[in-house]
């Protein structure tokens, strides 16, 4: 018998529905074939739900319940495996990154999600016109939570390219934008995010009509979310990712290598006043 993995509910969302499916089931006395008996559905699937290597559906968290006898718990678990404080439009994207073991990213503006400090990232969503406080605490929450895939045992492999823009522009003030570069330069030292910066150029090229990300599973590119006003999308076309794939390609081209770009992100820094 292969030896029991555990699953730490901090992870992510789905880790932590995972780990309370399991929790429920062995107070209930259940083994997994018998769970899945109770559900109409196979031990098999109960199993990659239960190792967080399926997203649960909103009829799987309806049956739980019913099966369990626990009024609605795994429900309000599912709520938070979608994402519900995030945009609509964004959770399609939110559920591909959760499976992804390789994400590139191309930004000509801002710091990209996953690299966003609490502080600088406040000040993005805030400026989105109708947003209330209650929404923007909410959206807060949910990009820091995105984050968390940074920190598992195999996390993601992460190869971001920005603009210099990006770094220069003074988003929210000095010192915000001091402690967002310095979070940048930190998070250049996981063993598994690459950053490195496009530098100016008056010439033009492929990146600058927007930003967008790719999802790859074991080297393979499978989803992206390409921005766009006023909500971007999430694509899962072949074509549509081959010709990301291309353009990613193109732009990381122009970027400097990694140490030079550090460089500029410590000059940055300098410069910031901070």
């Amino acid at each position: 018998m292969s030896p029991r993995k555990e699953i730490d509910p901090n992870e992510s969302p789905r880790a932590f529905f995972a780990y309370e499916l399991r929790r429920q089931r062995e107070l209930a006395g259940l083994t997994q074939r018998q769970l899945a008996a109770r559900m109409g559905f196979s031990d098999s699937l109960v199993n990659l739900v239960e190792l967080a290597k399926r997203a649960p559906t909103e009829r799987f968290a309806e049956l739980c319940d019913r099966a369990l006898g626990i009024e609605g718990t795994m429900v309000r678990l599912y709520g938070a495996t979608r994402w519900k404080q995030a945009p609509e439009h964004f959770r399609p994207w939110l559920e591909e990154e959760q499976d992804a073991t390789g994400l590139r990213a191309w930004e000509p503006t801002i710091v990209p999600g996953l690299l966003q400090t609490e502080a600088y990232a406040r000040e993005i969503l805030a400026s989105s016109p109708g947003t209330t406080e209650e929404q923007l605490e909410e959206r807060l929450a949910g990009r820091m939570q995105r984050r968390s895939i940074l920190n598992r045992e195999c996390p993601p492999a992460v190869n971001v390219v920005i603009d210099e823009a990006v770094i220069r522009r003074t988003i929210g003030g000095p010192a915000v934008m001091a402690e967002q570069l310095e979070f940048l330069l930190e998070m250049a030292r996981h063993p598994d995010v690459t950053i490195q910066v496009v530098p100016f150029s008056p010439q033009a090229h492929c990146g600058l009509v927007g930003g967008f990300i790719i999802a790859e599973r074991n080297g393979s590119p499978y989803a992206a979310y390409a921005e766009a006003q006023p909500y971007g999308r999430t694509v899962d076309d072949r074509s549509t990712i081959a010709r990301l794939v291309r353009r990613y390609d193109a732009i990381r081209a122009e970027a400097v290598p990694f140490k030079q770009s550090l460089l500029l992100i410590e000059e940055a820094v300098h410069q910031s006043g901070f």
